[in-house]
């Protein structure tokens, strides 16, 4: 099995070199190869590469920028493995991760698998906190952490593998960003594909964003599941809804104190509570369990108010999300 690295990257050559040293120190030893991909960039990483070829075998496209779905579709055209691994271009990757996706594979083949993320001890407070969010089960499930009580993964494209067999048979990822990654891997399972969480297979995603941008990315993913769920009604589920039930509760325990009666408060002071104890321990820093508290919030309430408006105009009012929401799809 020969492996094809598939890499976008977007204005961040800083981000590039910290991925290709951590894929330098690789402990798997077949050959593979690296493809980035240059949507349209005005800050280049060419510099950055050429200090890597001598290491890695590496090969570069640069393109007119059209996003991370079809920057993704396109290194893939152009390599020649058998077996693609996407990554984002802000991820770190262990030194065991190839070997642990080869043996994977090797006792449970999957065309489609994708794998948790994790933060390492040099990231920010905030970025650990973000992480804590993304991947707590008491936020998302522990999904995005590597939680396997789950009836069908659905693999995320900043750490994800898939057969050039499937690619070709689905033509890769939509327009839709963010949203890209559930929608293959729907529109894989209707092709008779399976995926799978390879939980030993993580990386170390280092988020480089601040609380306006993550209020902003979780408000367009809530935005994309209504439309994703339009598209799929048969993969609807009402897990789905819960951050907007979570943030609706919240505020009708306000309007309860009017009535004196706090009891709905109090279960939401618990659970952060929780969510800070959890944060603390998880991270041994008081510091990051109160970020998380406010990680947790912007998460819930940026998703939760983002499915509420998408849920009214696409689903409810039946508009064409394209026209709604510009913002979620490349040309």
């Amino acid at each position: 099995m020969y492996f094809s690295l598939i890499i976008p990257v977007y204005n961040r050559p800083e981000e590039i070199h910290e991925l290709l040293e951590s894929v330098s120190q690789t402990t798997y030893n077949e050959e593979f190869e690296i493809v980035i991909v240059e949507d349209g960039s005005t800050i280049r990483c060419e510099n950055v590469i050429e200090k890597y070829k001598s290491k890695l075998k590496i090969s570069y496209y640069f393109k007119d920028n059209s996003g991370p779905g079809a920057s993704r579709n396109y290194g893939m055209k152009k390599a020649r493995g058998d077996y693609f691994i996407i990554f984002d271009s802000d991820c770190i990757i262990p030194k065991q991760y190839l070997s642990e996706v080869e043996t994977a594979l090797k006792n449970n083949y999957v065309d489609c698998f994708g794998g948790p993320d994790r933060a390492l001890k040099s990231f920010s407070s905030t970025q650990k906190a973000i992480n804590f969010a993304m991947t707590s089960f008491l936020t998302t499930g522990g999904i995005r952490g590597g939680s396997e009580k789950i009836d069908k993964f659905q693999p995320r494209s900043f750490n994800m593998g898939i057969s050039k067999k499937a690619f070709e048979a689905s033509n890769g990822f939509g327009n839709i960003h963010p949203g890209e990654d559930p929608d293959l891997t729907i529109r894989l399972w209707k092709l008779g594909f399976e995926t799978k969480l390879f939980s030993k297979a993580f990386v170390y995603h280092k988020r480089r964003i601040d609380w306006e941008k993550f209020t902003i990315q979780v408000t367009k993913f809530g935005k994309a599941r209504p439309i994703l769920n339009s598209w799929y009604p048969e993969y609807n589920k009402l897990t789905y809804f819960f951050p907007t039930v979570f943030i609706l509760g919240f505020f009708l325990s306000l309007i309860s104190l009017i009535f004196a009666e706090d009891l709905l408060l109090k279960c939401y002071f618990l659970y952060f509570i929780l969510i800070f104890v959890v944060g603390t321990i998880q991270n041994r820093s008081i510091i990051i369990g109160y970020l998380a508290v406010i990680a947790v919030w912007k998460q819930f309430y940026g998703y939760g108010m983002g499915f509420l408006k998408s849920y009214i105009l696409v689903q409810v009012l039946k508009n064409d999300p394209k026209k709604v929401f510009p913002e979620l799809f490349f040309k």
